[in-house]
């Protein structure tokens, strides 16, 4: 018999399982190894925002149709085993992103399958977390299963770093060991592996999610579901401005958290690019901000039981607005204007603080961000509500990255591109002050004890 106990421990599994998609590939290893291969930080910044912005549009359109057809049809696993094969297959196809051979478009485009196949697979996960607690406790939950996903990155990066990823001077690992598997220092094929290693790393931790979560929904869909869903859909957008709390929430985490999937998007690219900083170099910088990350995530959700997601997600956003403005001034000249040398170390450990700080507050956010999204939900279309919000969450998430990259294109400058993510904080800050704590009095259950 499934217990409660271990269908919550099974849902962290899928946080676990994801989050090497967003560690390794999205923002430690694969970022800055495109960079790498293409030599100009600044092309290299600009291509990566066209690429993953594209991919935000397919999201946007269909997440909410994708969610509002999980609530008719039931049956959430089965989505969830689809979207998982195109994590797989995207992840594994960038062992072919190799030196003298890189083709920059086929690699976005198996980069936007994973991707996307992640981002649907996690509109239907998330849908599950009020079937997972009581609305006291689902904050708790959400935040332990952020610190558990953030953990996993860790324990990914730090094989990636020790036992594959070479640096491009000395072909050794962060310790000084060659690739593992006789992997070719010179082909790039340790550093290459960071997408087998993802794959492999999401089927096997998937198994314990797959075994020990059940879905009550019904199986079989009816006829004509995906009318119906399409139809749900543009009803519920309509009548979105009827539920202005829940309205204002979506607006304002469209805004908030654009911004910060911008800051981890472009961290290890930017760091790349405006420090010099190898694959070895970032995933250092990875390492300080997912072990706050995890710490910072299980301490939001404790705060987040106690004061509710609205404060957490308040002070998050300030905090998060202050190191993207802080990010401008960090260069190898100077920090925050004063000049430095160019050997000094200021500006790597002023990145390093900086990196540990979005990983706090990212990890905080997005855990009561989540929780959040419950307590405005209408509880008997959650996989809808959760469409929605991944829809909040895309349908600007080319805003970050496509600005970033006409900023950069623009200026030709890493450091002034950046800046479009301070104007997304404060406009979801803005938003955020017409959300109401509870939501607009949709009764909310929740699982039994």
């Amino acid at each position: 018999m499934t217990t409660k106990r271990k269908r919550i421990w099974g849902w962290f599994f899928f946080d676990w399982a994801s989050q090497p998609y967003n560690t390794l590939l999205l923002t430690f290893i694969f970022a800055p190894y495109i960079k790498e291969l293409m030599a100009d930080g600044t092309a290299a910044q600009s291509a990566w925002g066209f690429g993953i912005g594209a991919a935000g549009v397919i999201i946007a359109l269909l997440a909410p149709i994708l969610g509002a057809l999980a609530d008719i049809s039931g049956n959430r696993l089965r989505w969830i085993w689809l979207f998982s094969g195109a994590y797989v297959v995207g992840s594994f196809a960038l062992w072919w992103a190799a030196p003298g051979n890189f083709n920059l478009y086929i690699t976005l485009v198996f980069f936007a399958i994973g991707m996307i196949g992640m981002e649907f697979a996690t509109i239907f996960t998330n849908s599950m977390l009020p079937d997972l607690g009581t609305k006291q406790e689902i904050g708790r939950i959400s935040g332990n299963g952020w610190a558990f996903g953030y953990l996993g990155g860790l324990v990914s990066l730090v094989i990636m770093l020790v036992f594959l990823a070479e640096s491009a001077d000395t072909g050794k690992t962060l310790v000084g060991l060659d690739p593992a598997f006789g992997l070719d220092p010179e082909a790039r094929e340790g550093t290459r592996a960071v997408g087998p290693l993802t794959a492999i790393w999401y089927a096997a931790f998937m198994i314990p999610f797959f075994l020990w979560v059940r879905d009550p929904k019904p199986t079989k869909a009816p006829k004509g579901a995906v009318k119906k869903a399409l139809l749900e859909v543009l009803v519920t957008l309509r009548k979105l401005p009827q539920t202005p709390s829940l309205f204002a929430y979506l607006g304002s985490s469209m805004f908030y958290r654009d911004a910060l999937n911008g800051m981890y998007v472009f961290g290890g690219i930017y760091a790349a690019g405006v420090l010099d900083w190898t694959v070895v170099d970032t995933g250092i910088f990875g390492i300080l901000a997912i072990i706050s990350g995890a710490l910072f995530a299980w301490v939001g959700g404790h705060a987040d039981e106690r004061f509710g997601p609205k404060p957490v997600i308040t002070f998050c956003i300030l905090v998060l607005t202050f190191v993207a403005l802080s990010i401008v001034f960090v260069s190898r000249e100077g920090v925050y204007g004063i000049p430095v040398a160019s050997s000094s170390i200021v500006p790597d450990v002023t990145f390093y603080l900086l990196g540990a700080t979005i990983g706090a507050a990212g990890g905080i956010i997005q855990a009561a961000s989540r929780s959040m999204m419950v307590r405005q939900a209408n509880p008997d279309r959650m996989a809808e509500a959760f469409g929605l919000y991944a829809l909040a969450g895309k349908a600007t998430s080319f805003i970050a990255p496509l600005s970033i990259g006409v900023m950069t294109s623009w200026t030709q400058s890493q450091q002034l591109g950046v800046t479009p993510l301070v104007v997304l904080f404060l406009l979801g800050l803005f938003l955020l002050w017409w959300v109401k704590a509870d939501g607009d009095g949709v009764s909310w259950q929740g699982s039994p004890d």
